[in-house]
């Protein structure tokens, strides 16, 4: 897979949706060598002001994708159509 591929991640501490969508971002990412970026959004007024009631939000290559959930096989989807984008 492309290295151009960027997954970040939206969390915030004490969020137990954001540790399961990073447990599985994680885990899907590396199939495809992939890392995953978290961006903890209290430390950003945007993002706070933006994804206060999404999170956990993925965004591949800057594009929001999912957000609450992370489904593993639409995250394999979303990975091998942002790596031929790309």
């Amino acid at each position: 897979m492309s290295r151009t591929v960027e997954v970040e991640v939206l969390t915030k501490q004490g969020c137990h949706l954001c540790e399961d969508a990073l447990a599985v971002a994680r885990e899907v990412c590396a199939e495809f060598s992939v890392p995953v970026l978290e961006r903890d959004i209290t430390e950003d007024v945007e993002l706070l002001a933006s994804f206060a009631e999404e999170i956990p939000v993925l965004r591949i290559n800057g594009r929001v994708k999912d957000f609450w959930r992370i489904d593993p096989q639409r995250l394999r989807r979303l990975l091998r159509e942002a790596a031929a984008e790309s």
